[in-house]
C-alpha cells in the first residue's frame, strides 16, 4: 500500500493514529479501480441528441436523460481561466501541491473533529473526481464515515498516479454537478448564461464555483459565497454585479428544455427509428435549417390570421422533387394548440379532393378518358349499402357538362364519382397504394364511390410522396429524411406522358379559374401544379403542390378533429403554400416542363354553350381524329331512379307521399317512358309513379320505340292503393 508521508506528518499525533487505525482496516482492500482517462471521455454520454441540418447547423436538442442535463465534453483549453481560478479557488486551493490528498486540509478537518465541533469537508478534486467515477464512493444520504474517506483517499492516490493534474480536472469540470439537472461546465454555462464555457466572465465563474458547494441554495446563499470566492481570487467584480447574476440564475426555472427547438417532431421520429441501447450524440438530416424556420413562422403567422374560424392546427412538408430529401417537417404549429406534440405529418385524416388526379391520372393511363373528354356534373344516385349515394358540389351547384380538364382543375365532385365508376373502385384502391398511401387496407367496395372525394384517411408525408410523383415523370420513390438512408430503386406508377397531362392540368389558371377565380392563393408567378381538398365538416383542409424544384404539402385543421368554420383549401392551407413557394422561389426559377415524346397537341372545337375552343393535349394515339366539334354527351339519360336502386314501402306512410319521381335528361318532347313494356307518356318533365311491388325495368324511347336509356330497380313490401279524390 502507498503511504502518503506528507500527509502523515500534516496530521500530527491523534489525527494520525486515527489514520494508522483506518489504513490497518483497509490494508487488505485495494482501491478501486481506476478507468484510464481516454476511456472516461469516450464514455461521456450526453443527456440531448443533438439533431443537425443539411450544412451541419444544429437545430434541435432532444432529452433522452429526463434527470441529468449534460452537454457535449468540453475540454480544458475550451474553458474560461476566470472559472478555472474560481473553481480552484472554492474546491482545491492547492490542487498542483498535493499528491491526491490535502495534508493540511485533511488534517484541519480532523482535529476540528476530534475536538467535537462541526465536520468540514477536506475533499480535494482528486478525491471529489474518484467518488464521481466510483458510484461506491459517493455519499448515501448523509456524511461519509470514516471508512469511506480512507477508501474515497485511497482511490484519489491511485487516480493521481494514473492521470496527470489537466485530465483530473478536466474529468471534474465535466462531471460536477452545478444546479438541479446541470451536470458539467457545457451544460451550466450554455442554460445559465447562454455562452459557451470559454466565454465565461469572472462573476459568472464566482457563481458558478459557488453553486459546485451548494448547487440548490437560493439566491442569498449563492451570491454570499460567489463574493467570498471573488476575494479569494483577488477579482475585480462588484458585489452587486454578482448579487444580480445569482437572482437571476436561482429564480431560472427547474425543467429547462433543450435550448435548440426548431424541429421537435422530426426529432421525435428520427429518435424513434434510432435503434434501443444506440449511443449517437448527432444526428444528421436532409432539413435545411433556413427552410425549416421559413415554414414554421409563415405557418404560426396564417394560423393566426384564420383563428378565429376555429382553427388551430397545421403542418408543413417540403422536398427536394430530384433526391426526395426533407427540407422542412413541422409537424405542428406548436403555439396555439393543446395537442401540439401530435405529428401532423403522419397523422392520418380524410384526403378531401387531394386524390382526384390519381383517379384521372388512372383513366388517362389506361386510355378511357383524355384532358378533352366530356363529363357530366349533373345530379347522380348512387347505390349503396343502405341506401343511395348522392354527391355534391361544395358549392350545391351542378355545372352541366364539362371536359375533364376543367372537372379536375376546377375540383367538381361529381365527374369524379362518374370516373371512378368507370376505372372501378379496386383497381383505383390498388392504384393509391402503389402511389405509397398504406392506409387503404380494405377492398374498393369498403370505400365506395366516396373514395372519389377522399373519403380515405391519408397523412401529408403520403399525399406530398405522392404528388412528387407527377413532379418527377411519374416515378414513385420513399421520401429521405436523413441522407444516409438507403435508396430504392423508383418504381414507375404513371408514364411520362399521363404524369405530363396530370401537372399541365393542374397548373392550368384558366381551367380552375371558374371554381376558383383568376387571381387566388394557389396562382403564382411561375410555373406549379397544384390541388387542395377539404374533408367532410371542414374537418381537415389541405394544399398540396409542386414546382420543377420543389414539392410543399400544408394541412390545416384540429387535431382534436373538431370541424373549422367556413375554412376551405383557398382560405386555410392555400395561403400558407403560396407564400412558402414564393420564398423558395425567390432566386431559383421555375419554368414549365417540355412534353415528352408521346404527347401530342391538337386544336379542338367544343359546342359554344360548353367551353372555348382551345390546344389540348392527348397522348398520341388518343387525339381526335376530326378536329370538329367532339360528339357531345347529351343523349337522353334516365337521372332517377339510378340503375340498381332498391325502393321499399313503408305501410305507416300514406300512399301519395311514397311516389317515385322520375327524372330524365332529354333535348324534346319526342322521348317517353317505357315502364314494364307500358308506355307512361312523356318524359320532358318529373312522373311521379306509384311503387308496386317486384323488379322492374325503366327506358326512355324515342316515339318509334327506340331505346336510349334503360335502367332497373325494385320495390319490396306490401303494395298499397293511392288515395285519390
Amino acid at each position: 500500500m502507498r503511504w502518503p508521508g506528507r500527509m502523515a506528518l500534516a496530521l500530527g499525533g491523534a489525527g494520525a493514529l486515527l489514520l494508522l487505525g483506518l489504513g490497518w482496516l483497509a490494508l487488505r482492500e485495494p482501491p478501486s479501480a481506476i478507468p484510464d482517462f481516454a476511456t472516461v471521455r469516450a464514455a461521456h454520454r450526453t443527456s440531448d441528441v443533438r439533431i443537425l441540418d443539411r450544412h451541419g447547423v444544429l437545430i434541435h436538442e432532444m432529452r433522452t436523460d429526463p434527470k441529468m442535463r449534460r452537454l457535449a465534453w468540453v475540454g480544458l483549453s475550451e474553458v474560461s481561466p476566470a472559472l478555472l481560478t474560481a473553481v480552484l479557488t472554492s474546491e482545491d486551493r492547492r490542487f498542483y501541491q498535493h499528491d491526491g490528498v490535502d495534508g493540511r486540509a485533511m488534517a484541519g478537518a480532523a482535529w476540528q473533529w476530534l475536538r467535537g465541533g462541526e465536520r468540514r469537508g477536506a475533499s480535494t478534486l482528486s478525491m471529489q473526481v474518484a467518488s464521481l467515477l466510483t458510484p461506491a464512493l459517493r455519499r448515501q444520504g448523509g456524511p461519509r464515515t470514516l471508512l469511506q474517506k480512507w477508501r474515497q483517499m485511497r482511490t484519489a492516490w491511485a487516480l493521481e498516479a494514473r492521470w496527470s493534474k489537466a485530465e483530473i480536472l478536466e474529468a471534474y469540470l465535466n462531471r460536477v454537478t452545478f444546479r438541479g439537472e446541470l451536470q458539467g461546465i457545457g451544460a451550466a454555462s450554455a442554460v445559465l448564461f447562454a455562452k459557451t464555457p470559454h466565454g465565461l466572465t469572472e462573476p459568472e465563474a464566482a457563481i458558478l464555483a459557488a453553486l459546485i458547494r451548494a448547487p440548490n441554495a437560493g439566491s442569498e446563499v449563492t451570491s454570499r459565497r460567489a463574493w467570498a470566492v471573488r476575494q479569494a481570487a483577488g477579482g475585480q467584480s462588484s458585489q452587486e454585479e454578482i448579487a444580480t447574476l445569482a437572482a437571476r440564475v436561482t429564480d431560472a426555472p427547474a425543467g429547462l428544455g433543450p435550448r435548440i427547438a426548431l424541429a421537435p417532431h422530426a426529432a421525435w421520429r428520427l429518435l424513434a427509428e434510432t435503434a434501443p441501447g444506440s449511443s449517437r450524440e448527432t444526428i444528421s438530416t436532409t432539413l435545411d435549417a433556413s427552410v425549416q424556420r421559413l415554414a414554421t413562422e409563415l405557418l404560426a403567422h396564417h394560423l393566426l390570421a384564420v383563428r378565429d374560424r376555429r382553427v388551430q392546427d397545421g403542418a408543413v412538408l417540403v422536398v427536394d422533387n430530384a433526391t426526395g430529401e426533407i427540407l422542412a417537417y413541422v409537424g405542428s404549429s406548436g403555439i396555439l394548440s393543446a395537442a401540439s406534440q401530435v405529428d401532423g405529418i403522419q397523422a392520418r385524416r380524410q384526403a378531401g379532393s387531394t386524390l382526384k388526379p390519381f383517379l384521372y391520372g388512372l383513366a388517362l393511363e389506361r386510355r378511357l378518358l383524355t384532358p378533352a373528354s366530356l363529363l357530366e356534373d349533373t345530379p347522380l344516385d348512387v347505390p349503396v349499402v343502405g341506401g343511395l349515394y348522392r354527391p355534391r358540389n361544395y358549392d350545391d351547384h351542378f355545372r352541366g357538362t364539362l371536359t375533364l380538364r376543367t372537372a379536375l382543375a376546377g375540383s367538381i365532385n361529381v365527374p369524379a364519382v362518374r370516373t371512378l365508376a368507370l376505372v372501378g373502385q379496386d383497381a383505383f384502391v390498388t392504384q393509391l397504394t402503389r402511389l405509397g398511401f398504406g392506409g387503404l387496407t380494405e377492398s374498393g367496395d369498403f370505400y365506395g364511390p366516396s373514395l372519389a372525394l377522399g373519403s380515405a384517411d391519408v397523412s401529408l408525408w403520403e399525399l406530398v410522396s405522392a404528388y412528387r410523383s407527377l413532379a418527377v415523370e411519374g416515378k414513385w420513390g420513399p421520401l429521405r429524411l436523413t441522407p444516409d438512408k438507403p435508396t430504392a430503386p423508383p418504381r414507375q406508377v404513371y408514364t411520362e406522358q399521363t404524369a405530363f397531362l396530370l401537372s399541365s392540368i393542374l397548373a392550368d389558371r384558366e381551367s380552375r379559374s371558374g371554381t376558383f377565380g383568376l387571381e387566388n392563393p394557389l396562382a403564382t408567378s411561375f410555373w406549379t401544379a397544384v390541388k387542395t381538398g377539404t374533408s367532410k365538416d371542414m374537418r381537415d383542409n389541405w394544399c398540396v403542390g409542386y414546382s420543377r424544384r420543389y414539392t410543399v404539402g400544408v394541412w390545416v385543421g384540429n387535431f382534436s378533429g373538431e370541424p373549422m368554420q367556413d375554412v376551405s383549401g383557398i382560405t386555410g392551407a392555400a395561403p400558407v403554400w403560396l407564400e412558402l413557394m414564393a420564398d423558395l422561389h425567390r432566386e431559383i426559377p421555375s419554368l414549365p416542363p417540355a412534353p415528352p415524346r408521346g404527347v401530342v397537341s391538337m386544336a379542338v372545337r367544343f359546342p359554344q354553350e360548353l367551353e372555348p375552343d382551345r390546344t389540348e393535349w392527348f397522348l398520341a394515339g388518343t387525339e381526335p381524329i376530326d378536329v370538329a366539334p367532339l360528339p357531345v354527351a347529351l343523349q337522353p339519360t334516365i337521372l332517377m331512379p339510378t340503375d340498381g336502386t332498391m325502393i321499399a314501402i313503408d305501410p305507416d306512410i300514406p300512399p301519395a307521399q311514397q311516389r317515385v319521381l322520375f327524372e330524365a335528361r332529354v333535348l324534346d318532347g319526342t322521348t317517353h317512358w317505357l315502364l314494364d313494356g307500358t308506355d307512361l307518356g312523356p318524359a320532358r318533365t318529373l312522373f311521379p309513379w306509384n311503387p308496386i311491388p317486384g323488379p322492374h325495368t325503366l327506358a326512355l324511347i324515342t316515339t318509334d320505340g327506340h331505346p336510349l336509356d334503360t335502367v332497373t330497380f325494385e320495390v319490396r313490401g306490401i303494395a298499397t292503393t293511392a288515395v285519390t279524390d
